[in-house]
This record gives structure tokens, sequence and C-alpha cells, in this order.
């Protein structure tokens, strides 16, 4: 892909420096736009060529550049070559570049951007995400938010590479908190209030029983009692349980729909209570559980006893714990799945947890441990509702809706739309996710309703307006135009701009590959927007030739195919109208 001249550079380079083009394919890059519209489209980084060579002798990098520059020739793809700081520089043939650009965008659809060479040596892989993992019995709390959206544009990315991947949503439904939440629901808790709104009910006694617990021991005892119960498998107390697991998540799967996500597998701590013991014994058996003082069980994964190595895997009563269970799920998850990666979206607090499961897992023998992966992410500060400080997810998506259908109602170009709280929702969504995700995702950042919602510069609701836009050019204008057209109509320094940027999608989506960061195709996009923005006012179809509609249409056809196969992978619907 880069349409092929990438690896026609490639094929060039190889006879002149006697090495594979495959050894040179992600050498050669597409030179990002500039206002200069004689920019060159690729380059070749000579640094990365010399890379390997550990010869401190050798010559300067401006002099090699230079030397390679005159050993090679134009033809008819590469206009011209050129020298630039440590790089050669390739110009393509203006004319062929706008034809094989926008035909390769039209006929790829959807795939575009992900045939290219820069993937041609990837395995298919079996991918195991593990995102969203809201607590049972409790409300979706946007703390959550950041997982679901992460893990969900993850599983996309893998997904549209080709590997085969399955989402799992961990439900945190086991552990000390029900023995809470059961021991609150029997001294607060009222049945009615609990058929009428469940998890806000649930979520009220949760909040009455922590703060009774914490002035009362015996509350404490009693929900101990309790969570041992739940372990031995008392079918009273395993009734009360499913009744809150399963009315959770109902609402779970309500929400997940609004924000368009679906996973294949719901899964939870309570499928490995028993698993969890199988655990505990494997550990004795190879001599790496040790008992406590205080009766409970530890894993020292260093092995010379140093306290920040030491892992507790079972309380002094004999019930399991968080990390036990984590280890019972991820060998079960290799039985099942025989998986190649499996990845865990969860926040940057759980870091040392996980790097305790991936090093149990190791010393207790298990080498695919190394397949395992933890991507951390950082903290949302002042996401705040209209109504107070405790968010809920569900309380930040009609909050956007609002706010969005009040938006677009002051605006005199909204056109008038069958669903508006459809559009509104998806057009608020795409605000949130970009806001999110145009940063490294390990960073903390803080949350502002004001810039979020802006319609212009770099946000999810000007990505939106930019697709709705070129999206109504095609309605008023595609039937006459959209057949063949001429290259020669498009050599604006616009349309040169916009072509060379549609180079370059693959090489973002490679790069995201790489670090799994949305950013990079976030920056991109937003570069697409403002760019078609420019070239909407600059480059008019209406009343211009037939010849020069026809083949500006078929450049913004490609700037919103593209736009919207980059937000689909992002999580975000594209509008149509808005």
């Amino acid at each position: 892909m880069a349409c092929g001249f990438r690896r026609v550079i490639a094929c060039q380079l190889s006879r002149v420096l006697d090495l594979p083009p495959e050894n040179l394919i992600k050498s050669i890059s597409a030179v990002p736009i500039s206002k200069n519209e004689e920019a060159a489209d690729f380059q070749l980084s000579v640094d990365s060529l010399l890379e390997k060579d550990n010869d401190h002798s050798r010559p300067d990098i401006q002099v090699h550049a230079k030397r390679l520059a005159e050993k090679l020739r134009c033809d008819t793809v590469v206009s011209e070559i050129s020298t630039g700081e440590r790089t050669v520089n390739f110009k393509i043939n203006r004319e062929l570049l706008t034809k094989t650009v926008l035909k390769q965008v039209i006929e790829d659809g959807s795939k575009y951007g992900l045939k290219s060479e820069l993937f041609s040596d990837l395995p298919q892989k079996k991918i195991v995400v593990e995102f969203s993992s809201p607590n049972v019995a409790k409300k979706f709390h946007v703390g959550h938010l950041r997982s679901t959206i992460i893990g969900n544009f993850i599983a996309n990315l893998k997904e549209a590479l080709g590997h085969q991947v399955i989402r799992i949503n961990y439900l945190g439904d086991w552990g000390m908190q029900f023995g809470l939440l059961a021991t609150g629901f029997q001294l607060f808790g009222y049945e009615e209030k609990l058929q009428s709104n469940p998890l806000q009910h649930l979520f009220e006694v949760y909040i009455q029983v922590n703060k009774e617990a914490a002035d009362d021991k015996s509350v404490a005892k009693l929900a101990q009692e309790f969570f041992q119960r739940l372990e031995l498998g008392d079918v009273q107390a395993l009734s009360l349980w499913q009744k809150f697991r399963d009315l959770s998540i109902e609402e779970y799967i309500r929400i997940y729909k609004r924000l368009g996500i679906y996973f294949d597998e719901y899964s939870g701590e309570s499928f490995y209570r028993e698993k969890s013991q199988e655990v505990l014994k494997l550990l004795e058996s190879k001599g790496l559980l040790l008992k406590t003082i205080k009766g409970t069980a530890v894993v020292d994964i260093s092995g010379n006893g140093d306290p920040s190595s030491i892992c507790t895997v079972m309380r002094s009563d004999g019930t399991s714990l968080y990390a036990t269970r984590d280890l019972a799920a991820a060998i079960d998850r290799m039985d099942k799945y025989n998986f190649d990666t499996m990845i865990y979206v969860t926040d940057k607090g759980q870091k040392k947890h996980f790097q305790q499961v991936f090093q149990m897992l190791k010393i207790m023998g298990y080498d695919w441990a190394e397949r395992c992966q933890h991507v951390p992410f950082g903290v949302v500060q002042g996401m705040k509702t209209r109504r107070g400080d405790v968010t809920f997810l569900e309380d930040v998506l009609n909050e956007i809706q609002l706010r969005m259908l009040q938006n677009m109602a002051s605006i005199k170009t909204t056109k008038e739309l069958k669903n508006p709280q459809e559009t509104a929702e998806r057009v608020g969504l795409a605000a949130l996710i970009i806001q999110d995700f145009k940063g490294l995702l390990l960073s903390d950042y803080k949350f502002n309703w004001d810039r979020v919602f802006q319609s212009r510069g770099d946000t999810g609701v000007f990505l939106q307006y930019t697709h709705a836009r070129l999206h109504s050019l095609e309605e008023t204008f595609g039937c006459g135009y959209l057949n063949d057209f001429n290259t020669a109509c498009l050599q604006e320094p616009q349309s040169v701009s916009i072509l060379q940027h549609l180079l370059r999608f693959d090489e973002v989506l490679y790069r995201s590959s790489q670090d799994l960061q949305p950013r990079h195709i976030v920056s991109y996009l937003l570069t697409l927007s403002h760019l078609a923005a420019v070239a909407h006012k600059t480059l008019q179809i209406k009343d211009s030739p037939p010849e020069v509609a026809g083949a500006r249409l078929h450049l913004f056809k490609a700037v919103r195919s593209v736009l919207a196969n980059g937000m689909k992978l992002l999580g975000i619907t594209p509008v149509c109208r808005m």
C-alpha cells in the first residue's frame, strides 16, 4: 500500500543497495503534508539503513544520502529525487498519484490502509482482549468508561488486521464486597426498591453498609461470614448473589448497546471460585505457597523474601483473593482458547497486580505468561454531571445527549433529523472518545465539558460535522458525477495535500498496531478533516465544469470514506446528517 508506491521505490533501492525490497519497505515513509506544494511524497531514512552498521567511522550520513540519490533514476512513477536532512526524498508523478490513490480508496473501501505491505508479514493470531469489567451490584461508574472504549478500540484494530479476537467482559462479581452488600441489604434493603431501581438501590445500600462497617466491627464480621458461606456454596447466599448479578448484567447490556459495544463472553471472578482452590493446591505442590503468622497464604515471587514481591493469594479463613482468581482465569482461557496474545485493559493502578500475576504464572511453569500484556491507562478528572459529584456512566450518556441536542438546536445549519436523540448521542460519544484518545493513554487528563463539545478545533464534533458535510455533497451532486474522472483536474495545492495525506493512512494504522495507542489515528483524522474544510471552501463543485466537479467529488468521497474507516476503528459511528 501507500498504493504500491513504497514497493516501487524499494525495488529501485534494492538494485542499488543489493538488499531485498522487504528489508527496505519500513524505512520508506510518506512525508507529512506541508505548505510547500512541491514537497516530496516519500522519504527514505538513511539512518535506518545504517543503524545495523556498528562501524563508528561510517561516512557522514548526509554525504551517504547524496551519493545514494545520485545512483537513483527517475522513471514513470518517480518524477523527482532529492535529498533532505538525513533522507532521500521521492516525488511521485502527480497524475499517477491522483489516479492511484483515489482508485485504491474506492476499491478497497473499509480495507483501505489494511492491505499495506507494512502488514504483509503479519501472522494471523488468536487474541483475547479483556476490557470494561465493571463491578456487579454497583452502578456502571465512569471509571470503567476508559477501559470500555480503549478495549473496544484495541479489539476493533486487531480484528481489522485479520486477527481472531475474543472480547471478554470479566465482571467483578465475587469477593468481600458481596459479603458487605448482602449484609447491607439484609440490614437496610427493601425488595420493592430493588425491583423498581435495582442498581441505584444497591449503590445506596453499599454506601451505607461501608459506613456502618467502619464504625461497627460486628457488621464487618457478618460480611466476612456471608462471603465465607458464598465460597462454601451455601444455597441461600448464592441465591441472593445470583439475583444481584442478574439485575446488574441486565443494566450493563443496555448501556453497552448505547455505546455500540458488544462482548463475545461475559465471564466473572465467580466462575473461578472452585478453580482458584486448584490454583492454591498447584502452588502448594510446587512449594511456592507460604503460610504467614496471620494464617494467610502468600507467594514470594522474587524467591529472596523481598517484601515488594510478596503476593497474598489466600485469606486466613481460606477464601480466595482477586489475584488467585486472575491466575485461575488466565489458565482456563489458555485451555479454552489457546490464545497467542491476551490483553488486559485496566487503569495504571493495577500495574503491579498484573506484573505479579504474570510472574506467578511464569514460576508456576506456564511459559505462555509472556503472551499476556497489560495496557494501562490514566485517570480522568473532573467528569461530573450537573447533578453532582458521583458520576455514573448512564448519567454521563444522558448529559451528552442533552447538551448535544441543545448545541444542535442553536446552530442554524442543523438539518431536520429523523431521530435527533440518536444523532445527538452519536455525536456526543464521538466528542467523548476523541477527547479521551487525543493524548497518551497512560496520561491523566482533566475533563472539560465545554471544550469537548466545540464544533470547531480538534474535537469529535468537528469530525462528525466534516463527515456529515461530505456525505451531503455526495447526496446533492453524486448521481451525475461519480463515474470516471480526469486526474488533471485535481492538481491544485489543496487537492495534492489531501492526496499526500491519504497516502499516509497505512503508516498511521501500523503505528497504532505497534503501540496500541489510538492518538495516531485521532491526529490523522483531525488533520484530514481540517484539509477537507479548506478544500470544501476553495474547490467548488457547484457551477464548476462537469469534468472538474466530477474529479472534486471523487476526492471528497475518498476523504469521507477514509474518515469513516478511522472513526469506526476508534468506536465512533459516523453520522450522515447533523
